[in-house]
């Protein structure tokens, strides 16, 4: 699998549901073991809590040019299974309805096995940054 955004995240762009400047948007280290990107997940809920071993939010989001970016994201004490992804998505607080934006499974650092101790992801500097449209 390679990066890429959600189909169902492009339409909530495009019919304003998902709002990167305003909305909370996480990011979350990902077993992939336990989960596997389908281009029909449209919500947090068709990922199993399982796969789940650590979320982050993101702060100072930006948007510029239509490319999205954040601050680099710290994962505090983190334990658990071997991380091979990351997920973003828009938390509404419900998981029933809170939007996945991207998958991503291409990064330096990935996989990582967590030891107990944070785990920083370090967001690109590169033109795209996190992701771009």
């Amino acid at each position: 699998m390679a990066n890429a955004l959600y189909p169902k995240a492009k339409e909530a762009f495009l019919n304003a549901s998902i709002n990167m400047a305003s909305n909370t948007i996480i990011i979350a280290l990902i077993d992939t073991g336990v989960y596997t990107y389908s281009t029909s997940h449209q919500y947090r809920s068709d990922v199993a809590n399982s796969s789940v071993i650590s979320t982050a939010t993101l702060s100072n989001k930006t948007i510029t040019s239509g490319v999205f970016d954040a601050d680099d994201a710290t994962f505090t004490s983190v334990s658990g299974a071997n991380c091979e992804a990351l997920i973003l998505f828009a938390d509404t607080g419900v998981q029933g309805t809170s939007r996945l934006i991207a998958y991503i499974d291409s990064a330096t650092g990935l996989p990582i096995l967590p030891n107990g101790g944070d785990i920083t992801v370090a967001f690109s500097s590169g033109a795209s940054r996190i992701f771009s449209l």
